[in-house]
């Protein structure tokens, strides 16, 4: 069952929205963006009924599912308080980049964002220049560091539930080794001239803010529940969900009110990325069937076009049913061309590791490119951190990831 071309118009204009009402009126957006994303979902969740209801059965079930990780991983992660007694110099911040992205291989990248993204909020507290830390921290915690495991990022982890053997990603470690470490090193530098902007007297008061100990973890029950979320993953639909949210529920009741309280926890985040990405979800159904319906005449043939093309559309798409799309369309294009080695499941293996690489990389690109993105950019503004608009964040994204990922093409695609 195929949609017309012009029934994207509803994804077209909920993402426009997000992009622009922001810079025109931010206030009106803070208080409005729901009723916004509602009006673009109801009239594409008709279309999607009448064309064929099965469809929007199936976007429903993605989402809670999606909504229920984010919104777990989120309460469990806001019980963790890291208390770092250094200042957020050049090398800390590094330090803490490169932690998170080893740990969103192990816990994910929503576990890794949520647990790490308010300690580098306090460590940084001090300086004025900061936004670029948090955007950096999109990039590695929040996208690239999911690579190396089915439980780094929802793609992998939907490639695992097709066939695809659980350790077979750790075959693309050199190139996330060689992603990160050049976005890494373009962290440090820039970063070391951003703190050169700093005057004398902030950082003598950075210096007057530290605390005493050097550091200090609380609320480490919250660890065995993250566990438990990462355990469920190997669970059956509605199980999986079902512990999930008893996980969470877990986390509250054990968690004192004083370490969420010391993490300035609030519920704004998880409910902004809610509303939003439910119409992210009902208005990109007709756009991913599109997609799916005529992937097989896009052209893409070749490894390095896999990368960009399931890159792109994981820019603006949610990355995991766009890599279901080109999965599909990698194993129409094996078979019509007669390959038959070094297959993975159908895909030449090859493919395989483009088509990963494009959509865990390019979720990077844009603010609504992954779950975490967004939740990120909410905390850090309700920390009161300026982050750039949705155009400001992209011009951050194709300056410093697309020549990278350029490179990324030639050297392994």
């Amino acid at each position: 069952m195929d949609f017309p071309l012009w029934t994207a118009i509803f994804f077209v204009g909920l993402l426009l929205s997000i992009a622009i009402c922001p810079l025109i009126n931010s206030e009106w957006w803070g208080k409005r963006y729901g009723y916004v994303s509602l009006a673009f979902a109801i009239p594409a969740a008709i279309i999607a009924l009448l064309q064929d209801w099965s469809i929007l059965c199936h976007v429903m079930q993605e989402y809670i599912s999606f909504i229920i990780l984010l919104g777990s991983l989120f309460i469990i992660a806001g019980g963790i308080v890291i208390r770092i007694g250094a200042r957020g110099t050049p090398k800390l911040n590094l330090l803490l980049l490169l932690t998170g992205t080893i740990f969103a291989s192990l816990i994910g990248t929503t576990g890794a964002s949520m647990a790490l993204i308010r300690p580098m909020i306090r460590a940084n507290r001090w300086r004025k220049h900061v936004s670029h830390i948090f955007i950096f921290f999109i990039f590695l915690v929040s996208n690239i560091g999911g690579l190396l495991t089915p439980l780094g990022d929802p793609p992998l982890y939907l490639g695992f539930l097709r066939g695809v053997p659980f350790f077979w990603t750790f075959n693309l470690a050199p190139i996330l080794l060689f992603t990160a470490g050049i976005v890494l090193a373009l962290f440090f530098v820039i970063d070391s001239w951003y703190l050169k902007k700093e005057d004398e007297a902030a950082i003598l008061s950075g210096i007057d803010e530290l605390p005493e100990k050097r550091l200090e973890i609380k609320g480490l029950i919250n660890l065995v529940f993250l566990g438990i979320v990462i355990g469920s993953f190997f669970l059956p639909p509605i199980i999986r969900e079902a512990v999930m949210i008893a996980a969470a529920g877990l986390s509250i009741y054990f968690t004192s009110g004083a370490l969420r309280e010391e993490n300035a926890f609030t519920y704004h985040p998880i409910r902004e990325v809610a509303l939003l990405f439910f119409g992210i979800f009902i208005t990109m159904a007709p756009v991913l069937t599109i997609l799916q319906v005529n992937g097989g005449s896009l052209g893409v043939t070749e490894p390095w076009s896999f990368f960009w093309a399931s890159g792109s559309l994981s820019s603006f798409l949610d990355n995991a049913p766009t890599y279901l799309v080109f999965f599909a369309t990698a194993q129409g294009v094996a078979a019509a061309q007669g390959i038959t080695e070094n297959l993975i499941m159908g895909v030449p293996e090859i493919y395989l590791m483009a088509i990963s690489a494009g959509a865990v990389f390019m979720g990077a690109n844009s603010y609504i490119g992954n779950g975490p993105n967004f939740m990120v950019k909410a905390i850090c503004e309700e920390s009161e951190i300026n982050m750039p608009s949705f155009f400001g964040y992209m011009a951050w994204s194709c300056s410093i990831l697309i020549p990278v990922f350029v490179l990324v093409t030639f050297i392994f695609f």
